[in-house]
């Protein structure tokens, strides 16, 4: 082979990478830079599952800041007995915690549980219209994690190692299974302030997988998807033409190098020009009757904007988008907790219920999943950040106990899996990983948490990492 030959079918990084893989792929390669033209390819097909599944999409409501599960989940009677008092060092001992001694004093809910539905699921008085539901939910009150700071924590929950650069779970997602949607992205991440959590944009990175499944964010506001329309004086006919013009360049640039991510590259481009017919369409709820406009709180505060997600959500899922994340931030009430967690629920409770019974109706439930809940949970002792100041104080972070839900397709809803101790600080029955959680969502979604994997410097890495057991309390 001669030198020209040799970089005609790739750059010497690309070669090795393409001879891992298999001489097979080193001749395709060849062959079509001998061709001179682009191959046909499109990451985001469809790709089979490794069995049968049970969703085809994910919708997960992402929680930031750690809701305080004793006040919405998990109720503690007992914590009304040492109310105002330090726990016996014997009861703290080993538990991580971010801003606050173990000897801080305990600090009971004001919150009055109910049980709802056949289920007999307990939540709190703040959440109403979620307890209308509670029979289509399977509560899980065992989730523990390793971290206990909401950067670190959320890059745990997404991507399965508190190390930045890792994919995330929407990002394993379309890489595994691809996207129905050819107008639209597969991961789709919505939220007013989704900019403002700890981790940012990392929560929705593709990280070393290739940029085509990277989260798309849109935005609440005048122009929800950046850079869609064109410039002033620019048609759709001339932009056709520029990107019929680029294909060609990159068709030589291929012929040069046989750089197959090229093709990726221009698939991107042409999936971007589509959703400029295809999104005006999907923004617009002019369509929506006035009750689903109004079940979902549209035009009224404070839920306008999360109702909006969560109904933007319906019609993303409709239109086959593989993964959509809704952001609301922050539950991180480390002050005034019974203001701010009022406000909290009052914002996303009715709009959540609306979503669930919006699937529900139109048969989408039964091939998506739903998943809620934040990054970890909060202490039953409280922060009291201005003794002079009446009800001013809070929960600090507490990574050993915290409650999800999971709903949707495949779930055995109805129930509540796992327990915790009597004060709500460790978990006693049924403990559930994060990696635990990570691996049943995939399961759920037709893949083997084991058998996800992508090569990057030399290993095979998965959102796994090298744990997670399915949760099989929670198959239907």
């Amino acid at each position: 082979m001669t030198w020209k030959e040799f970089r005609t079918i790739q750059t010497r990084r690309r070669f090795l990478d393409l001879c891992a893989g298999g001489i097979g792929t080193t001749a395709l390669a060849q062959l079509l830079a001998a061709e001179g033209r682009l191959p046909e390819v499109n990451p985001l097909a469809p790709k089979p599952q490794h069995f049968p599944a049970k969703a085809k999409r994910l919708i997960y409501l992402f929680m930031e800041g750690a809701p305080s599960q004793v006040d919405l989940f998990d109720p503690k009677p007992e914590l009304a007995k040492w109310d105002g008092k330090p726990l016996p060092e014997s009861l703290t001992k080993d538990i991580k915690l971010a801003f606050i001694k173990p000897t801080a004093a305990i600090m009971a809910s004001q919150r009055e549980f109910k049980r709802h539905g056949q289920s007999g699921a307990e939540l709190s008085d703040w959440l109403p219209h979620t307890a209308q539901v509670a029979d289509d939910l399977c509560f899980i009150r065992s989730m523990h994690t390793e971290a206990f700071n909401h950067h670190p924590a959320q890059l745990f929950l997404m991507s399965g190692s508190m190390q930045m650069g890792r994919p995330t779970l929407g990002s394993w997602l379309l890489y595994g299974l691809g996207s129905e949607s050819q107008n639209l992205p597969g991961f789709i991440v919505l939220g007013s302030k989704a900019n403002a959590t700890m981790a940012g944009s990392t929560n929705w990175t593709c990280g070393f997988l290739p940029s085509t499944y990277q989260g798309v964010h849109f935005r609440d506001a005048d122009e929800p998807i950046v850079y869609l329309k064109n410039p002033q004086g620019l048609s759709r006919e001339r932009q056709r033409a520029a990107l019929n013009a680029m294909r060609d360049l990159n068709a030589e640039n291929y012929q040069r190098t046989g750089d197959i991510e090229i093709a990726s590259r221009v698939a991107s481009y042409e999936l971007a020009f589509r959703m400029q017919a295809a999104a005006p369409e999907l923004l617009d709820f002019s369509g929506e009757s006035e009750k689903t406009l109004e079940a979902y709180g549209i035009g009224k505060e404070p839920m306008h904007g999360f109702g909006s997600n969560c109904l933007m959500a319906r019609r993303l899922v409709e239109r086959g988008v593989r993964s959509v994340m809704i952001i609301h931030t922050s539950w991180d009430d480390h002050k005034h907790l019974n203001q701010n967690l009022k406000l909290n629920c009052d914002i996303t409770d009715q709009p959540t219920a609306a979503l669930m019974r919006d699937l529900k109706q139109r048969g989408l439930l039964e091939d998506t999943l739903v998943v809620w809940g934040g990054e970890f949970g909060r202490t039953p002792m409280g922060e009291i950040q201005r003794p002079e100041e009446a009800d001013s104080a809070g929960r600090d972070h507490l990574p050993d106990a915290f409650t999800i839900w999971m709903a949707g397709a495949g779930v055995k809803t109805g129930q509540t899996v796992g327990k915790t101790d009597d004060l709500g600080l460790r978990v006693v029955e049924d403990p559930v990983h994060v990696h635990d959680l990570q691996a049943t969502i995939l399961h759920f979604m037709g893949l083997d948490h084991t058998k996800l994997t992508y090569r990057h410097m030399g290993r095979d890495f998965r959102l796994t990492d090298v744990a997670g057991e399915v949760v099989g309390k929670v198959l239907g």
